[in-house]
């Protein structure tokens, strides 16, 4: 057990880190950073649909003797990260950004984005708590759907007003929620085993969801072709590197 809570707790401070990524792009081009971004988007939704499907829903199946209850769990997840994502984008403010007025949305954004990491936290607790191979893949396919999320984070807290040092902090504490809600479930999950039976399908609700809600739309934007055939080539490259870590079970 020592070892779960020592894999859980180490993966989710190095995923909270990478809130701090957004300063790393100050300095570089839009167009340069956009174009990298859709690779890192192309592979963070293949990454996310691989784990899904390759690693989450098998072992889910074997947790509950009930194949409709995986069913259910896998529809309440799209839910719920639906429903997240309407908070997120909930209001909006028209007036101009200054340092006496700080966009509304800002703070929204903020409680989201803790919400979705603290989800992120139980996602990979309850991963590690049935496999470390399931941990394992689980933490990259947050991490890789992370970079890119934590980078429009940052630039939608400049754009409501926050300065750099404010945006830096808190992202970082809102991406620090993950690890209230891995330390929640391995304190649960520990004592109550169907707690991570629930929690698998429903992790595979979510990574459904946001590769096919909020990534993949991004990547049918490109009309080019030789870009188009690069972000197949890395959404092929996720869904493979998820096919490898078969290896390590």
């Amino acid at each position: 057990m020592t070892t779960i809570w020592l894999f859980s707790i180490l993966s989710v401070i190095f995923i909270s880190c990478v809130s701090l990524v957004g300063i790393f792009t100050l300095s570089f081009q839009e167009a340069k950073l956009k174009k990298w971004l859709l690779y890192l988007v192309s592979f963070a939704a293949g990454a996310m649909l691989g784990d899904g499907f390759i690693h989450l829903l098998p072992k889910s199946l074997l947790e509950n003797t009930k194949s409709e209850a995986v069913g259910f769990s896998i529809l309440i997840g799209i839910v719920l990260f639906f429903i997240l994502e309407k908070v997120i984008f909930w209001r909006h403010c028209h007036q101009p950004t200054t340092e006496k007025h700080v966009h509304s949305f800002g703070l929204i954004n903020l409680v989201g984005d803790g919400l979705h990491n603290f989800i992120d936290g139980i996602i990979i607790a309850a991963s590690f708590l049935v496999s470390l191979p399931l941990g394992l893949a689980t933490s990259i396919a947050v991490l890789v759907h992370e970079i890119p999320q934590e980078i429009g984070d940052f630039g939608v807290l400049l754009h409501a007003g926050y300065t750099k040092r404010q945006a830096i902090f808190y992202n970082f504490l809102s991406a620090a929620a993950a690890l209230f809600g891995a330390v929640i479930t391995l304190i649960v999950g520990a004592g109550a085993e169907g707690i991570v039976s629930f929690l698998l399908p429903l992790t595979i609700g979510g990574f459904i969801y946001i590769a096919a809600a909020d990534l993949l739309p991004e990547l049918h934007r490109e009309k080019h072709t030789a870009e188009s055939f690069l972000q197949l080539f890395f959404f092929l490259l996720g869904i493979g590197l998820m096919a490898l870590l078969l290896l390590l079970e």
